[in-house]
């Protein structure tokens, strides 16, 4: 076996792992309330009020840990299992996605790139593994063509590491704002920071798995592709 698919082997793995405790960590700190009893949507219009910020729309998402904030319309997207709860993976999770609010309102530079990205990173999305494959077979015949499906592959690359600053960010804004407010205590903060933590490692995973298959990519262009 090639020592590449040993690695993206691994990746995949490590990927499950991190998925199955952030849903496991979401589960236990889902059962625990926050002391006053606010929903996540409060949680969220609270901290977006007490940073200055009105034009924001909160909004309840269907799914499961589909919280997302959107910039194009100004709108932080909740889901059911957040939107409606007491708990302090609800809190944590609102608090977060409102952190990307505050970035928008604030023009932090790597939101800004990325939301630049997103129209490039969609067209990707849709043609990049078409692209891949037909490069793969007329490697010898039409090179350029894998060398227009790397490039690709390589503005989702860049997309995944310009979001773990994003990321990690939003979740030092909305912990920050959780102890300053009192939405958090001595004994629940931790479990706030810690299910925050456990959804970074997803984006972590995520970036060096497409480094990962970017970097096989160019190995096969560049000859090096071989099996072991």
């Amino acid at each position: 076996m090639s020592i590449y698919w040993i690695i993206f082997i691994a990746i995949g793995i490590l990927s499950w792992i991190v998925q199955a405790r952030l849903q496991s960590k979401f589960k236990k700190y889902s059962q625990i309330g926050t002391a006053n009893g606010m929903t996540g949507s409060e949680v969220a219009e609270k901290m977006l009020h007490d940073s200055g910020i009105y034009d924001v729309q909160i909004t309840c998402t269907p799914g499961h840990l589909t919280d997302h904030y959107n910039p194009t319309n100004k709108t932080v997207n909740l889901s059911e299992s957040v939107y409606a709860s007491n708990s302090i993976a609800a809190a944590a999770v609102a608090a977060h996605e409102c952190g990307h609010a505050l970035q928008h309102a604030k023009a932090y530079a790597p939101l800004t790139v990325r939301s630049k990205l997103v129209p490039v990173v969609s067209f990707s999305s849709k043609w990049v593994m078409w692209i891949l494959l037909g490069g793969m077979f007329l490697l010898h015949i039409f090179p350029q063509l894998m060398l227009a499906g790397i490039v690709l592959f390589a503005m989702t690359t860049l997309f995944s590491f310009v979001t773990l600053p994003v990321e990690i960010d939003a979740s030092r804004r909305a912990l920050n704002w959780l102890e300053e407010s009192n939405i958090t205590s001595r004994e629940t903060y931790p479990q706030a920071k810690d299910a925050l933590k456990s959804a970074a490692y997803t984006y972590v995973i995520a970036a060096v798995g497409s480094l990962a298959t970017l970097l096989y990519y160019i190995l096969i262009f560049l000859g090096g592709g071989r099996r072991s």
